[in-house]
C-alpha cells in the first residue's frame, strides 16, 4: 500500500517498492524471448494483484467477526509491523538505518510531513475492516482504486512524487471521470440504501489519500537509505495512529477487545507485505506502466471472483459490478499513460 502514476503501485500496508527500482537494468533478449517472458512477467503480475483483494477479504471478515472494524484495522497492522521488525531489525544495516530516523528527523534532512505517510496505510486498512463486511471486495476495490486514479492524475499535475509534472490532457481527465462512473455503477445498486454509500465512501477517500503516501515513503527511504526501513516506519506510524485512536476510544466509551481464534485472520498484513515484495521484483521486468495495468487488472478480476467464490454473508455480485469493473480499468489505463510533453521531458533528461 509510486511511478509514472499507477493506482495499482499504492501499497495499504506498505509504500512504493515498484518505484524505487524501476530504473534497474534488463537482461538482453531476444525478442521472441523477450515476448514470452513478459506474458509470463505480466500472468504472474494478475496473480500477485488478486493479493489486494484477498488482504481486503480478509480483513473485512476480521471486522465482521469482531464487530469493529477499528480492532481489525489494528490486528492487520500490528501483524505486518511485527513481520516488519524481524525483517528490518535481523540485519545490522538496516537495524542501524532504522535506528537513525529520530536524527534524522531531528536533522530536518527532509519535511516531517514524509515521515507520516502510514497514516495513508492506517485510513485504507480501517475502511476495509469498517466497509468490506458491508460492500463486498469487488467493490471496495473498485471504490478504492478509483480514488487512486484520481488521486495520481492529481499528485501527477502537481509533481507531487514523480520527477516529471503530467499535464492534464483530455485523456487523463476522462481517465479520472470514468473512475468516478465506475464506482457510480457498482454503487447504483444500492441507491435506496444510504448507509451502504456511505460506507462506499470510505475506500474512496482511502485511495484519495493514498496519491501522497508512496512519495513520502520513496523519501523516507532515500533519507534512511533502505525501502525496507521506510517500510517498517510505515507500519509503525499507522499502527500508533490507530492503537492512539482506539486507546481514546476504550477510555471515552469502552471496547470489547478480542483476539480471533481463527488463523487465516491473522493474514491481512503478510498479504500486504507479500503484495508489496512481488511488484518489487516484477517491476524490474515489466516497467511501471504495464505492472500498473496488470496489477489492477488483477485486483480488479480477484474481487470479483472472490465475491463470486466465497461471498459475504447476504451479499450479491449485480451485474453493473462486472460493468463497474471494466469501467474501473479502462481508467486506471487511460490515467496511467504518460502525456508525449512528459516522456520528452523525461528524454530530454
Amino acid at each position: 500500500m509510486t511511478h509514472t502514476r499507477t493506482p495499482s503501485s499504492h501499497v495499504p500496508d506498505g509504500g512504493n517498492v515498484a518505484a524505487a527500482v524501476a530504473d534497474a537494468p534488463a537482461p538482453r533478449s531476444t525478442p521472441k524471448r523477450k515476448t514470452t517472458a513478459t506474458a509470463l512477467l505480466v500472468l504472474a503480475t494478475v496473480l500477485a494483484g488478486t493479493l489486494g483483494p484477498m488482504q481486503s477479504a480478509v480483513n473485512g471478515r476480521l471486522g465482521t467477526w469482531l464487530s469493529d472494524g477499528h480492532a481489525a484495522a489494528l490486528i492487520s497492522f500490528g501483524t505486518g509491523l511485527v513481520l516488519m521488525f524481524v525483517i528490518v531489525f535481523s540485519r545490522k544495516s538496516t537495524r542501524e538505518q532504522a535506528l537513525a530516523i529520530p536524527r534524522i528527523i531531528r536533522e530536518r534532512r527532509i519535511p516531517w510531513p514524509n515521515f507520516l505517510a502510514g497514516l495513508c496505510g492506517a485510513v485504507i486498512v480501517l475502511s476495509e475492516g469498517v466497509s468490506v463486511g458491508g460492500l463486498g471486495v469487488a467493490t471496495f476495490q473498485i471504490s478504492l482504486i478509483s480514488g487512486m486514479v484520481i488521486s495520481g492524475v492529481v499528485c501527477d499535475r502537481l509533481g507531487v512524487g514523480v520527477a516529471v509534472r503530467q499535464p492534464l490532457s483530455s485523456p487523463r481527465i476522462l481517465g479520472a471521470l470514468l473512475a468516478v462512473v465506475s464506482t457510480v455503477l457498482v454503487i447504483s445498486p444500492n441507491f435506496q440504501a444510504p448507509h451502504v454509500i456511505a460506507l462506499a465512501i470510505l475506500p474512496f477517500v482511502g485511495g484519495l489519500l493514498a496519491g501522497w503516501q508512496p512519495a513520502g515513503n520513496s523519501n523516507v527511504a532515500k533519507a534512511t537509505g533502505s525501502m525496507f526501513v521506510a517500510i517498517g516506519w510505515n507500519f509503525l506510524v499507522g499502527f500508533t495512529a490507530l492503537l492512539v485512536a482506539y486507546l481514546i476510544r476504550a477510555l471515552t466509551s469502552g471496547v470489547d477487545f478480542a483476539l480471533p481464534e481463527t488463523w487465516w485472520m491473522y493474514l491481512g498484513g503478510p498479504l500486504g507485505l507479500m503484495s508489496i515484495a512481488l511488484m518489487a521484483l516484477l517491476v524490474r521486468g515489466l516497467g511501471l506502466l504495464l505492472l500498473g495495468l496488470a496489477s489492477t487488472a488483477g485486483q480488479l478480476v480477484g474481487s470479483v471472483l472472490i465475491d463470486t467464490l466465497i461471498p459475504a454473508p447476504g451479499h450479491v455480485v449485480h451485474a453493473v459490478t462486472l460493468l463497474g469493473t471494466l469501467v474501473a480499468l479502462v481508467a486506471a489505463g487511460i490515467a496511467m499513460i504518460p502525456s508525449r510533453r512528459a516522456e520528452a521531458a523525461v528524454e530530454a533528461k
